[in-house]
């Protein structure tokens, strides 16, 4: 393999197969398996969406190849098990494609009649009606979201499909009286001291409730229309950048957090608010 010929999918499974043969092969990836490898899947494709949200595409392309190098390293496994092969895996999702647009690659007529409403879910499930996955994962509305997503995201998707049976609210006022009830619940539930005077039952009660109030937020996410885990990932990133301004803003004044009082370091995030928004206004 030339080191300064452009480089091919073929030659990224080849370097695969290279690390996972015995005689030669690097002892970290040949130790590993399907369940040690599964969190840096997940792991990598949280950096490709925030590599999307960041705007650089430099790292974007960066975030992308980590992310299919995920999916060559679980085919190869599968591949020495005699599972199926990468060729199986890019096969299988051409095929599905194909065969979820017939909008655009079915019949003359299939074409003309084009996307209706929820068609896409319309032909998973009777995919899986032939593949037997809804006996496997249970015959229910709210089958088949899987529990290893994000829990907001996962509350989104649960609560979109019970809406495609009517099980909603139709305007957005309820949903807000909703959160409302459930924060006031919350709010009595996690009365009458501080936490580290709990009982058990108590500590159970008030995690129960503040379940609710995110599942109300992902509800209200829904209803707005908005992504819960996009808008948090955005709060996470605002904070940080209004954290490190405090930062700078005492060490202008030589002084470092833990030298400061908590007065001192609200008007320093006062300050760092105020400066981004006089930033957003002039763009």
């Amino acid at each position: 393999m030339s080191p300064t010929q452009r480089k091919t999918l073929p030659d990224l499974i080849a370097v695969m197969a290279a690390l996972r043969t015995p005689s030669g092969g690097c002892p970290w990836d040949l130790a590993q398996t399907f369940k040690t490898i599964a969190p840096y899947t997940i792991e990598e494709a949280y950096e490709v969406a925030d590599a999307i949200e960041s705007g650089d595409r430099g790292l974007l392309r960066e975030e992308l190849g980590d992310l299919l190098l995920q999916v060559v390293y679980h085919a190869r496994m599968a591949e020495e098990e005699g599972a199926f092969a990468f060729a199986d895996v890019v096969d299988a999702i051409t095929r599905k494609m194909l065969r979820r647009h017939p909008h655009v690659f079915g019949s003359d007529s299939e074409r003309a009649a084009g996307a209706g409403p929820d068609f896409w879910e319309r032909i998973k499930a009777e995919e899986r009606e032939k593949d037997g996955k809804r006996s496997q994962q249970g015959a229910g509305i709210l089958a088949g979201v899987p529990v290893a997503l994000p829990a907001l995201a996962r509350a989104v998707k649960l609560q979109q499909k019970a809406a495609r049976v009517g099980f909603d609210w139709p305007t957005l006022a309820p949903v807000l009286e909703k959160l409302k009830e459930e924060l006031a619940e919350l709010e009595g539930a996690a009365a009458g001291g501080p936490p580290q005077g709990w009982s058990a039952a108590k500590r159970a009660a008030v995690a129960e409730e503040f379940g609710d109030v995110l599942f109300s937020l992902a509800n209200l996410a829904r209803h707005l229309a908005l992504d819960p885990e996009g808008a948090l990932r955005a709060a996470n990133q605002k904070f940080i950048r209004r954290f490190n301004r405090i930062e700078e803003l005492l060490g202008a004044e030589g002084r470092s957090m833990q030298e400061a009082s908590l007065a001192d370091m609200e008007r320093a995030w006062e300050r760092a608010k105020a400066e981004e928004q006089k930033v957003q206004k002039t763009r």
